[in-house]
């Protein structure tokens, strides 16, 4: 179906930008190089004129670009089914299963979040590659819930400075073992890498490596015989935050597979027999707002845990 043409307005904090750095930014399947190859080879306009590759573009011009070549840094689509809990044409809210990586990083190249987002953009263009879906946020891998996930490039870019200054509201709810002695308490230790051993893990020691102030709060919802279900908000957002904060307490996540009681790390991951076991752990993120990014509307959602959640603990039902 190729070639096609594409025609995009610049927008005022793109002006002055090189073409290929601007057409980049609207086809995020294409690296500039090869961007700029298809401008180098007249197939870009502006405003209806021809153009080249180092033509800088300004403010409400147009400027359009036949599309003669595949895209070069595609995600491999997955047909794994996620449920989609709203859509409109510049963001997706998801309610990402356990297990499911957000976007490819180190060992998980594929079977991700953006995978999986990636085919079902494919489905909405005529050409495969057009859309490339944008993580705002992520999710630890075995931790469930609310995850938006941006459609264009400008969703992204004010999602993601929304984010930045706090301009959202998430919630968690977790099973966490033993009976927590209070009804509500705010959390406040700062959070940094653990000292020594893995750097991937996190801390909320005294010790800790570039620690960073982190802010939980954390509410009793129900209790039962050996653990309980708690509510909680973060006003940070720490790597492993909640994860840390409860187990620096006494009262870590069932199931978790790293932090134990009072900051301690367990020995090694849970296994079953000698095959190290895929288990998720009982944290799911129910509660997620924030502003629209083109519509400047708040959006507020809210899912319940899945079934596998609640299986971790048979006394919690």
């Amino acid at each position: 179906m190729y070639p096609l043409t594409v025609e995009c307005i610049v927008e005022s904090y793109l002006s002055g930008v090189r073409i290929d750095s601007f057409l980049a930014k609207h086809l995020r399947n294409y690296t500039s190089w090869r961007l700029h190859r298809m401008v180098s080879a007249g197939l870009a306009r502006v405003d209806d004129q021809p153009t080249e590759g180092s033509t800088r573009v300004f403010t409400g011009q147009r400027v359009s670009l036949r599309l003669v070549e595949p895209p070069d840094k595609l995600l491999d689509p997955e047909a794994i089914t996620v449920k989609i809990v709203y859509e409109d044409p510049w963001v997706i809210v998801v309610d990402k299963p356990a297990g499911l990586v957000a976007h490819p990083v180190g060992d998980f190249q594929d079977g991700t979040l953006s995978n999986v987002l990636q085919s079902h953009l494919d489905q909405q263009t005529v050409l495969r590659g057009l859309l490339r879906p944008g993580v705002v946020h992520r999710l630890d891998r075995m931790t469930s819930g609310l995850i938006v996930t941006a459609k264009d490039h400008l969703a992204h870019r004010l999602l993601s400075i929304d984010f930045q200054h706090g301009k959202l509201s998430k919630s968690y709810v977790a099973l966490v073992e033993g009976s927590p002695d209070f009804e509500t308490r705010l959390l406040e230790y700062s959070i940094g890498q653990r000292p020594g051993g893995n750097s991937v893990l996190m801390s909320a020691r005294p010790d800790a490596k570039n620690a960073r102030p982190a802010k939980t709060r954390v509410t009793v919802v129900q209790r039962f015989e050996k653990y309980a279900l708690v509510e909680c908000v973060l006003f940070t957002g720490r790597n492993h935050q909640i994860r840390v904060h409860l187990s620096h307490v006494g009262y870590p996540i069932v199931g978790d597979e790293y932090y134990a009681a009072f900051g301690t790390i367990r020995q090694s991951p849970r296994f079953d027999g000698d095959e190290p076991t895929e288990e998720r752990h009982a944290l799911h993120a129910a509660s997620l707002g924030f502003f629209h990014p083109i519509l400047r509307e708040w959006m507020q959602f809210r899912t319940d845990p899945p079934q596998d959640f609640w299986d971790l603990s048979p006394d919690a039902v």
